[in-house]
């Protein structure tokens, strides 16, 4: 390593007067006067330009119209070349410029001398970026930046391994998107927050997914946790990494972290609730709009308690390896309510404050809660331009109670689970035959043809009814045919519904 040496630079009248013709100096005698500053002190070559500058800001860079190597003519070239490669991006043109230049001169586009040629081959990657930049930002916009890249950068990663042990109060939290089959519009979402420690789960809706919505959702849930919020681990999505949400954290001393991109294992506990909770009660319908949101609160209100305090699950005590084989171990089945009274972490008032909650609640009241809800989601769902969804009369504690005694019976009984029922099929077009219908009935014998019908028809009406009517003079001679056939079996009394049925399936 390069030791630097102490010269006695003598007074400080000495110093500040070599300073002084420092700054007033052109540029070659700065670097001159440099030079022997560094080779008399040992000082690093930026610590001297500091020292001999003082408290004078150092000059900005700008344009140097002497120091230009290529004139107009070849940064004319140079788009050229650029717009004939179809603006390909960075350091791209540099080694195509040889081929490209050669092939257009082949084929007659280029107009070029030989001392233009030969700079425009010779410029370097960054001089071709320096030169198109302009260009570039007028031709295609300036260049976007991706949101939220300083917060993701400035928030720590935690992996699923991370988590030793933490304290009740350290959350992970991931948004449900209520979509349906199509992911467009401004759609409902649920905001999912799981504990680490005791499985303590609560879901807020979401009208739509921006920040602001996200802090006072979030801000609700705080209210009804039973213990502080001191960790939110959240994923990439820009709702979460923004400056509002950071500030929030950080305003609150909240710890904020976040998962790998594309690595949902990260967040296993969340994205296990998101199935066996979210996606379980409320399935895979579309959700959107005032009515919606306000029907997920109503039936989240119910179903926090129910989960929390009535649905054991299982928790990854170790796991390890043997060869191919992953051998996993599980702690004994307990709701977070449990969970929570065992951590000796947990405080006395917060036991005592679950406890008396735990003696109030009835958890078939509250299952009926939740399916009442669950059916006016299906209403709201299949229905979304019907009159509002009301609140109805709830079934008696009583028959519903009976009526879990059977409803095994009846298979699948959550009725967001049951399918939505297929539109009917309908006419989407008016009938081109409905003036002729009774004419064409007329002309109808079993063995004549659709072909005869509609040339008979042509000939009647020509240029009315073209060659491509031929399926629909088709589909209904079916239906005659078929009226005939059931009529010559069972006589002129035919089932009227059998008809009906057959015109259904034709149309």
């Amino acid at each position: 390593m390069r030791r630097s040496r102490r010269i006695n630079l003598g007074s400080f009248d000495e110093v500040a007067a070599i300073s002084c013709r420092y700054v007033l100096g052109e540029r070659a005698e700065k670097a001159r006067m440099l030079d022997e500053f560094v080779a008399l002190t040992g000082f690093h070559r930026k610590h001297a330009m500091r020292l001999l500058r003082g408290e004078r800001e150092p000059a900005k860079g700008g344009p140097r119209p002497g120091r230009r190597v290529y004139g107009d003519d070849v940064r004319a070239a140079l788009v050229v070349v650029w717009e004939a490669s179809d603006r390909i991006c960075g350091k791209r043109p540099h080694p195509l410029l040889p081929t490209l230049i050669e092939a257009m001169e082949r084929h007659g586009h280029g107009d070029m001398n030989s001392e233009t040629r030969r700079q425009l081959l010779t410029m370097s990657p960054a001089t071709i970026d320096r030169v198109l930049k302009e260009i570039k930002a007028r031709a295609t916009g300036p260049r976007r930046r991706k949101g939220s890249t300083a917060i993701r950068r400035s928030v720590p990663v935690r992996t699923f391994s991370d988590w030793d042990d933490p304290a009740p109060g350290f959350v992970e939290a991931d948004l449900v998107s209520h979509s349906g089959q199509y992911a467009r519009g401004a759609l409902s979402q649920t905001l999912v927050l799981t504990d680490i420690a005791t499985g303590w789960t609560e879901c807020a809706p979401l009208l739509v997914s921006e920040q602001t919505v996200l802090i006072t959702a979030l801000t609700e849930l705080r209210k009804l946790l039973p213990f502080p919020l001191l960790g939110f681990d959240t994923d990439n999505d820009s709702v979460f990494m923004n400056e509002s949400v950071h500030e929030y954290c950080l305003r609150d001393n909240i710890e904020l972290t976040r998962c790998r991109p594309y690595r949902k294992n990260d967040q296993a506990f969340v994205e296990q609730k998101n199935g066996a909770i979210v996606r379980k009660i409320v399935r895979y319908r579309r959700f959107e709009g005032l009515r919606a949101t306000r029907e997920l609160a109503k039936l989240y209100s119910s179903m926090r308690l129910f989960v929390n305090f009535f649905q054991p699950s299982f928790k990854l005590k170790e796991k390890h390896r043997d060869g191919a084989k992953v051998i996993k171990r599980y702690d004994r089945p307990a709701t977070p309510y449990q969970r929570l009274l065992d951590d000796a972490r947990t405080p006395e008032d917060t036991c005592l404050r679950l406890k008396a909650m735990y003696l109030t609640l009835d958890p078939v009241r509250l299952l009926r809660d939740i399916r009442l809800a669950q059916e006016r989601f299906v209403e709201i769902a299949d229905k979304p331009d019907g009159p509002p969804a009301t609140d109805g009369e709830a079934l008696p504690l009583e028959d519903f109670l009976s009526g879990l005694r059977i409803a095994w019976r009846g298979g699948e009984v959550k009725p967001t689970a049951r399918s939505k029922p297929a539109a009917k099929r309908e006419r989407r077009r008016p009938d081109p035959l409905l003036a002729v219908t009774a004419e064409l009935e007329e002309w109808f014998e079993p063995w004549r043809t659709s072909r005869e019908l509609l040339e008979r028809l042509q000939v009647k009406y020509p240029g009315v009814y073209p060659d491509g009517l031929i399926r629909t003079v088709q589909r209904r001679m079916k239906i005659w045919r078929s009226t005939q056939a059931n009529a010559q079996v069972f006589g002129p009394f035919a089932d009227a519904a059998r008809q009906t049925e057959i015109v259904e399936v034709v149309q």
